[in-house]
């Protein structure tokens, strides 16, 4: 199906199941342990051997040497893999370095062996006991100081690295209100609750993975590529996905090594990165320096907007493109943005949730603060005098498909009480708490790709759907489920969803903020096939019947679906591809953040006493699991904010605090009190669904409201995040 024009009404608008609040329909195998993870399928692989991960020890340089005597000698160790016996391996057209390294290290814990043993432990003890001699290299490691070796980098994932329109400088230069600030945020790491993990099999030549993968296609090809084998040898399987956050969008070590130990040893392999291993071994948000100037007149209304930042990599690799958002937010008729990319040796930066506009917004919400202050505009104001309701570099040819960022804004303020701020700082006082607000547009670029599932309908009338979407906590079982009944005229209990194999359709997969979107349009998609062949069973015209109470009907005729799908059922298939929409259209979605905090006025002590948004992502699918995916989402952006950061060691080139004792992530305790508002909207122009993607809208902004909100509690603006204890105090001291 070709989804090319905007769509009419059609049979999701009826609303009978789609657009409810529903529980998950995986909920109860989750919380009774029978949805098994990658590394608990004991049923698919009753006897697999277990590897343990030999990471490298240096950033850069060579293997001189392994002695790999004692580690084989040890007991119950069955084999070992390293680059001298795993075979001619390629490197994954999305892995920036290789997954098994040796003789060349690209990076610190960079895989360079795998301990096959009996037992977890037996193959974790052998591994202490491989010896390797390296010859390190010199390599780079800080990117404040490699930031003048900053390079254009690749066009990519964010489109091209610079964008003009007007002529910045000049306007800049006569603007009545000025803002030049550089902001800085460090490296992030993912913390999700399950870690890579894969069960590997060998069936002859057929491999099977039993793999934490939120992209299943992508996966498939990118295995193939790695061993040099047909893709249609390769079979991934992720029904269950313990949180991913972009981690899992592309091979990893441990897919890897498990296939290549399962085929050394004979039997099934079962690897598990470590959670120490993770943060240096797999991907992260890079690091970014961020330079912003804002020119606007005396009533703040913006003329001149420019956002340049500089990022690393290791070589190869690309920029994060913390500018987008820039390119389309607000107004200004003369603007740039620009992305440098820095040469490091850390580990691979790559897709962390929102990329891009995560980090991006962390600046520019609060530059925008900085003008509102510096215009004498109130914050939400001026974000509303600097709305626009086209793309402000491509001009009025290119409308937002749909834009409710003023909505937003105004809903959210009066819910959250805005009125009452003090827009003075530093006046407010709770006892020994000094008490701020601060506001945040919040945005993300709305993306769909192709999408395919498979439906059928069994003897009994149950609905069926197969496709290879993801999830990864994000309740995707619910919303396709949800589709497939609201399409086929069924209870939600009567829908069986299948997820997570490529041996079903190709879909979306879950990344980008576009799987639910897309991945249900997919569903969409073949639900309309399914439909015509029911309808011409029944003898019906397909665009005049009515499916509705587990019937097809066509005026005062009617058929069950069991009775026409007989003992052997009926199956159709089929695919959502776009036309060109996106290109005609600027598609987006948009929110505002609201935030509370008390800062002790002696310790510094930051606490965040409530948050607030309201939100506009076209029709919502499940408000129950939307609004749980953006508290998730607004609690990262509160953890980008205060807590979290990746600290380097820039002499040997590796991130120190590697584990969750030391990586801090916010807890229930940190915010105790969020609200979510969803503000009406349907977007016909983004897919038959007329939804958009929400999951990762919710993080960004939301760590600029928390700075905000501390900078009106007490006068102290921090640009460089994570927004600290001991920056407030060198403030207040200074």
């Amino acid at each position: 199906m070709k989804f090319d024009a905007p769509a009419g009404i059609n049979p999701i608008d009826k609303g009978r199941v789609i657009g409810i609040p529903h529980d998950r329909i995986d909920g109860a195998a989750k919380v009774t342990g029978t949805a098994p993870y990658a590394y608990e399928r004991h049923d698919a692989a009753p006897k697999a051997a277990y590897g343990w991960i030999v990471g490298s020890a240096i950033a850069k340089g060579r293997i001189a040497a392994m002695d790999l005597r004692a580690a084989e000698a040890a007991p119950g160790v069955l084999g070992v893999v390293t680059h001298a016996n795993a075979g001619k391996l390629g490197k994954g057209s999305m892995n920036t370095a290789p997954l098994l390294g040796g003789p060349q290290v690209d990076h610190y814990e960079q895989a360079v062996a795998l301990v096959i043993a009996d037992t977890l432990e037996n193959a974790r003890d052998a591994a202490r006991l491989v010896r390797i001699d390296y010859a390190p290299e010199s390599g780079k490691f800080d990117l404040a100081a490699e930031r003048v070796n900053g390079v254009i980098p690749p066009e990519g994932f964010g489109g091209p690295s610079d964008t003009k329109a007007g002529d910045f400088d000049s306007a800049f230069a006569k603007a009545a209100v000025k803002v030049e600030r550089t902001y800085t945020t460090p490296d992030h790491s993912h913390a999700m609750m399950e870690p890579h993990a894969t069960t590997a099999a060998w069936n002859g030549d057929r491999l099977t993975l039993w793999t934490s993968n939120q992209m299943i296609a992508w996966g498939v090809s990118e295995v193939a590529r790695t061993l040099g084998i047909p893709k249609a040898n390769v079979r991934l399987v992720s029904p269950y996905i313990g949180g991913g956050f972009g981690a899992k969008l592309f091979l990893r070590a441990d897919a890897l090594l498990a296939a290549l130990g399962a085929r050394q040893v004979g039997r099934p392999v079962k690897v598990a990165i470590a959670r120490h291993q993770i943060p240096n071994n797999t991907t992260h948000r890079p690091a970014t320096i961020q330079r912003i100037r804002l020119g606007a007149d005396r009533d703040g209304v913006i003329d001149a907007i420019a956002h340049e930042v500089w990022s690393g990599d290791l070589p190869g690799g690309g920029a994060e493109t913390a500018a987008q958002q820039t390119r389309l937010l607000y107004r200004g008729a003369h603007r740039m943005t620009a992305h440098r990319l820095v040469t490091l040796n850390l580990p691979e930066g790559n897709a962390m949730r929102a990329p891009g506009e995560a980090v991006g917004l962390l600046a520019l919400e609060v530059a925008m603060d900085e003008l509102a202050e510096a215009a004498g505009v109130d914050p939400v104001e001026l974000r509303i005098r600097n709305d626009v309701q086209y793309d402000p570099e491509a001009g009025p040819q290119r409308p937002f498909s749909s834009r409710k960022l003023v909505e937003c804004l105004r809903a959210g303020a009066d819910r959250f009480g805005w009125a009452k701020r003090n827009p003075k700082p530093g006046q407010v006082r709770d006892g020994r708490w000094l008490v701020g607000m601060g506001v945040a547009s919040a945005f993300r670029n709305n993306l769909v790709t192709k999408s395919g599932a498979r439906m059928g309908v069994d003897a009994q009338g149950r609905v069926i759907v197969e496709t290879d979407m993801t999830d990864i906590g994000t309740g995707s079982y619910t919303i396709i489920g949800q589709t497939a009944a609201e399409m086929l005229g069924v209870p939600l209990d009567h829908v069986t969803v299948r997820l997570g194999d490529s041996r079903f359709p190709e879909s979306a997969g879950s990344g980008g903020q576009w799987g639910a979107n897309s991945s249900t349009a997919g569903v969409y998609a073949a639900a309309m096939a399914l439909r015509a062949k029911l309808a011409e069973k029944a003898g019906y015209a397909a665009d005049q019947a009515q499916f509705e109470d587990g019937l097809v009907k066509l005026g005062n005729k009617s058929q069950t679906l069991a009775a026409l799908a007989g003992r052997d059922g009926v199956w159709a298939e089929d695919s959502m591809e776009y036309g060109d929409l996106d290109k005609r259209y600027a598609q987006a979605t948009f929110g505002a953040h609201f935030c509370e905090v008390g800062v002790d006025v002696d310790t510094a002590e930051v606490r965040i006493r409530r948050m607030g948004g309201a939100f506009a992502a076209g029709r919502i699918l499940n408000p129950k699991s939307a609004r749980s995916q953006v508290i998730g989402a607004m609690t990262m952006g509160a953890g980008a904010a205060l807590m979290e950061a990746l600290d380097v060691d820039t002499r040997f080139g590796f991130f120190v605090n590697h584990d969750m004792a030391e990586y801090l992530v916010p807890v229930h305790a940190d915010i105790p009190e969020q609200d979510v508002l969803f503000i009406e909207e349907l977007d016909d122009k983004s897919s038959p669904m007329k939804a958009k993607g929400v999951g990762e809208l919710g993080i960004c902004g939301a760590g600029a409201a928390v700075a905000n909100a501390i900078y009106n509690a007490t006068g102290i603006r921090l640009r460089d995040y994570p927004l600290t204890i001991d920056k407030l105090l060198k403030v207040q001291v200074a």
